[in-house]
């Protein structure tokens, strides 16, 4: 199975997916070299999704995750339609995106004050705020453009001060709103989750995508009989567009043991 996003963020669907699926071997792509899609136009975000998609599937990748809400609300659709045209009957490659929590936030919410933090680009897709309005019922909902928490992240700086005052810049109006419920919508962001948490407090619930997008991906590789037979230890592989040793560190310390990063573009990927 291939999953990617625009640089490390995914790894919190990678992480949730192999500990689900620990039989299935997994590819996880960072496209680090053009991070963060939430700063790139619509254009470009489909042309990368397009390139990394049918690179994945061309090496035997039976389902791709496009682990990352700014990619999927731009250019899901547009795949689906292309892999369609060229594989003759797309679903036998089950495409599964990310969207934000917003069903579940809504229905859990007892103020039914929202507040949903993405990227800018998200921010600026009227397909996420027609899904937002589709979901929202009687729920009102504060969506809060957060730029520069994924260069943070990709930095390894989520500890700094600078962190922490961005952070409380995007958070302290959501809280004054009263809301009771904050959606990340962003991959990355659940790698902020503790920072987030304490600024925001125990009365607000944080949710995020990883366990609904993994039961998505399984009940779509049930429904078409794709689930691996075997009983082994699955095989992951780590690509980047633009590898360093910081995120080859970051990686093995999210999986607890040593990996290699190799490069996305050259190197030879088998699923």
């Amino acid at each position: 199975m291939g999953v990617f996003d625009s640089g490390i963020g995914g790894l919190s669907i990678a992480k949730h997916i192999s500990q689900q699926l620990p039989n299935e071997n997994l590819i996880y792509v960072a496209d680090s070299q053009h991070t963060p899609y939430g700063e790139k136009s619509a254009d470009f975000i489909v042309e990368r999704v397009s390139f990394i998609s049918q690179k994945l599937i061309a090496q035997g990748a039976k389902a791709i995750v496009i682990a990352c809400n700014t990619a999927t609300v731009h250019a899901i659709t547009h795949l689906r339609i292309l892999l369609s045209n060229q594989l003759g009957d797309y679903k036998k490659v089950p495409i599964i995106g990310v969207e934000p929590a917003i069903k579940p936030a809504v229905k859990y919410s007892k103020t039914k004050k929202i507040a949903i933090l993405v990227t800018q680009a998200t921010y600026q897709n009227q397909n996420f705020h027609d899904l937002v309005n589709l979901h929202r019922n009687d729920a009102q909902v504060f969506i809060q453009s957060c730029p520069g928490l994924v260069e943070i992240i990709e930095q390894g700086q989520q500890g700094s001060i600078y962190c922490n005052q961005l952070l409380s810049t995007y958070l302290k109006p959501l809280i004054h709103q009263g809301i009771d419920t904050l959606v990340l919508g962003c991959t990355h962001y659940p790698f902020l989750q503790a920072q987030i948490s304490e600024i925001v407090g125990a009365n607000i619930n944080v949710i995020d995508t990883a366990a609904p997008v993994t039961s998505q991906l399984i009940a779509k590789l049930t429904e078409l009989n794709l689930l691996t037979k075997k009983y082994q230890q699955g095989q992951i592989q780590f690509f980047s567009s633009q590898p360093n040793k910081q995120q080859e560190l970051f990686i093995g310390s999210l999986w607890q043991t040593k990996v290699t990063l190799l490069p996305f573009s050259s190197a030879a990927i088998h699923d």
